[in-house]
């Protein structure tokens, strides 16, 4: 086969598959991961994939305590360990709160008498690939503080808890 051919072919299976030609490196010359643009179905739940080891789990958590910590702040932080939840108020919605737990759905809680936006008390929301649970635990913070619009839009509202699916 002609190389500029097998390279057109190359390109168009790279195309097909959605995968760049080359990829994105960040200025030192060392590839970015870009799980978002990857399918994760075949990663069981709670899992990051068969080929993770147990000393990646244990850096993985490490680093997103680090980060889970420094998202949400020394003051918020030392009260989801004392409580093992933080509430964030609604900006839309008049009483309603949203109660944040490491690993779990939303849980929303509306005052006596008061209705709720939603038919069922917890709204779910996974990520679209494996993370540890307090790293999204922090982006679910910034969403819910920053996002509202954006978290009303995707959550699936779910008449019980239970533990997210894609993350560990």
């Amino acid at each position: 086969m002609l190389p500029s051919l097998a390279a057109k072919l190359g390109d168009v299976w790279r195309w097909l598959l959605r995968q760049p030609a080359e990829p994105p490196c960040d200025s030192e010359g060392i590839p970015l991961e870009r799980p978002w643009a990857q399918r994760w179905e075949w990663v069981p739940k709670r899992s990051a994939g068969r080929d993770f080891r147990r000393e990646d789990y244990e850096r993985a958590r490490q680093r997103a305590r680090a980060v889970a910590r420094a998202t949400i702040g020394e003051e918020r932080w030392a009260q989801l360990e004392r409580d093992g939840y933080l509430d964030l108020p609604s900006r839309r919605f008049p009483g309603v709160i949203y109660r944040l737990r490491v690993g779990r759905r939303i849980e929303v809680i509306t005052p006596v008498g008061a209705r709720s936006p939603w038919p069922f008390p917890y709204l779910c929301i996974n990520p679209t690939y494996p993370l540890p649970e307090e790293e999204f635990f922090a982006q679910l913070y910034l969403y819910v503080r920053d996002r509202e619009d954006e978290v009303i839009r995707v959550a699936a509202p779910q008449p019980w808890d239970q533990r997210l699916g894609r993350t560990f």
